[in-house]
């Protein structure tokens, strides 16, 4: 027999060559390209601002030459501060009625919309129509409405013999104007989302759920609302944030009053910063703002078990 050869063992102790630096993809090198003009303006218009005005909520200053440090002095002003607790309990009314009724209200015409409702196409474009106007414009149109002295709404009441209802100078009213304005506005959109979501469930569910005796509430309850958990996480979350940063309904309709029952923290923040110029005290603010929503989203995140729930 032929002797084995040493050349499997010198291969075997052989080192192993130095593995050579991976280059970088085109693809990987083309998507980093394509994000860095949405990066750049991102940093620009809001990471820079928001550590702008990070470092003004640590001042006390009126916005004209330099401020004097005061770390956290605007904070502490916050919790003594009773205006901005009765505007955080008036934004955060505002935010739960808003958001349950305008997405209760946007879930039912959604189902309707996906109906056999004759002329659907017209109603959809009817109930979406207030998306296609700014805050602004329908805040003055909710004025031309609930105007406690040339509104529609109080020439009506008092023409079928009702008093008529002090909707600018009386706290409740004034809250309940800009609550209807407010989901007036919203609900056509949480109705678009919601029946994309019901549009994309397939029939065939609600037919083996219907061959297994459910009736129709029971194959909505258990069919159709679990099915629209992404969404509903998505309008709740998207709800919530606008609802903390309302600023243009407010500031037209009520202006924050009377006796700042409709002062929210934004309109709060807006008067404290430009028309008292206690700018420092206003980036505080907007800090906490900031703050409640995040806190918000990361909760919401991890306490929806429906967001990735699809079919």
């Amino acid at each position: 027999m032929p002797e084995p050869t040493a050349a499997p063992a010198l291969a075997a102790t052989r080192p192993a060559p130095a593995a050579r630096p991976r280059r970088p993809r085109a693809e990987t090198v083309a998507a980093y390209g394509l994000l860095a003009p949405n990066f750049g303006l991102l940093a620009v218009f809001v990471l820079v601002p928001l550590a702008g005005a990070l470092l003004v909520s640590l001042q006390r200053t009126n916005g004209f030459g330099d401020g004097e440090f005061i770390g956290l002095g605007n904070y502490t002003r916050l919790v003594q501060d009773p205006v901005f607790w009765q505007a955080l309990a008036t934004t955060a009314g505002f935010t739960v009625v808003v958001t349950a009724l305008s997405m209760a209200l946007g879930l039912g015409l959604a189902v309707l919309m996906n109906s056999v409702l004759p002329a659907r196409g017209l109603f959809r474009s009817v109930l979406i129509l207030p998306m296609a106007v700014s805050g602004v414009a329908t805040a003055l149109i909710g004025v031309l409405v609930f105007d406690q002295n040339n509104g529609i709404l109080d020439k009506l009441i008092t023409a079928v013999g009702l008093p008529s209802v002090n909707w600018q100078s009386e706290p409740v009213p004034a809250f309940a104007t800009i609550v209807l304005v407010t989901i007036w506005w919203r609900t056509g959109f949480n109705m678009l989302i919601y029946l994309a979501g019901l549009q994309g469930i397939g029939p065939d569910l609600h037919e083996a759920a219907r061959l297994d005796g459910a009736n129709a509430w029971q194959r909505f309850r258990h069919v159709t609302l679990p099915l629209l958990g992404p969404s509903s996480f998505f309008l709740v979350v998207l709800n919530v944030i606008y609802s903390f940063q309302v600023f243009d309904i407010v500031f037209v309709l009520t202006g924050g009053g009377p006796r700042n029952a409709t002062n929210v923290l934004v309109t709060y923040a807006y008067d404290t910063g430009f028309v008292t110029r206690d700018q420092g005290y206003a980036a505080a603010l907007g800090m906490v703002l900031l703050l409640l929503a995040a806190v918000f989203a990361v909760v919401q995140w991890r306490a929806s078990r429906t967001r990735d729930l699809v079919e």
